[in-house]
């Protein structure tokens, strides 16, 4: 059981969502939005989070949506990481997500929730990076379609109020050749040492990675290296493992030194799968 009590709700609609998140904060409150609330139960056992008010989003049918429209796809904020796998719509998306703890906790977990958590993996994200994807805000403003690169810097930044709507993806790299590989030290399910996921646009990699620093990031600095096809494949990931843009991981999970081993042979991996992926 969590150690506090909260008031429960549950709105229509985005706009009543924001609306009562205001009204909430005003009457002296601590709302937080709700979508599969498995941190909400995790933190709060532990002391890590508190709320004496949740909004549940579920019941709103954009946060529910799963469908394309003209060349972009929309998934909802509460759309459960089992529904995406099921419906397989984002191929690299489903790939990454269904390696996100086990089959139970994904009937749960939302891709909203996994994106805005607190746990630092929030693997989820990677696809929506590599894909320049743009995601739907909502605030007491109304809704506003952001890029995701301008928005996820470390994490979602998000302002007191706003809301996750919705992530925008074009049909163009939805259907590039992509590949998704998580690597762990322990059972199937545990967390990774690292995931990295990658796509082919235009003859150019693109690269975003969870686990090797304390945030997920699409790895725009290395990338220059990776593409250079003037050198060897070796050499290229070599120095692009030399611009990694914070610090690497020293944990229980894995020591930094390991985190880089482990780095630079799945970018060799991500090489050699993506040119079997374009041959089929």
């Amino acid at each position: 059981m969590i150690p506090f009590d909260f008031d429960y709700y549950k709105p229509s609609s985005v706009e009543e969502a924001v609306r009562l998140f205001e009204s909430l904060r005003q009457q002296g409150k601590q709302p937080m939005y709700f979508s599969g609330g498995t941190e909400i139960i995790t933190f709060g056992r532990l002391d890590y989070l508190y709320t004496n008010a949740v909004i549940d989003i579920k019941g709103i049918s954009k946060c529910q949506m799963m469908t394309f429209k003209g060349e972009n796809l929309y998934l909802g904020a509460a759309v459960s990481l089992s529904e995406i796998e099921e419906a397989n719509l984002f191929p690299l998306l489903t790939k990454t997500s269904s390696e996100v703890a086990d089959h139970t906790a994904r009937t749960k977990v939302t891709l909203g929730g996994n994106i805005c958590g607190k746990i630092f993996y929030r693997e989820a994200v990677l696809p929506f990076l590599v894909s320049e994807s743009e995601v739907v805000i909502a605030s007491r403003e109304g809704e506003e379609t952001r890029p995701i690169l301008d928005v996820f810097q470390k994490s979602l930044q998000l302002e007191e109020g706003e809301c996750l709507v919705q992530l925008v993806t074009n049909k163009k790299m939805i259907e590039a050749a992509n590949i998704s590989i998580k690597r762990r030290r322990q059972w199937d399910t545990g967390y990774p040492v690292i995931t990295v996921v990658g796509i082919k646009v235009d003859g150019q990699l693109r690269v975003a990675i969870s686990g090797l620093c304390s945030f997920p990031f699409r790895a725009k600095e290395m990338e220059p290296f990776l593409n250079d096809t003037k050198r060897p494949l070796e050499e290229r990931v070599s120095l692009a493992i030399r611009h990694v843009p914070a610090e690497v991981l020293h944990d229980s999970e894995a020591s930094s030194d390991y985190r880089m081993f482990v780095l630079k042979n799945t970018l060799l991996d991500v090489f050699e799968g993506l040119e079997m992926e374009e041959v089929r």
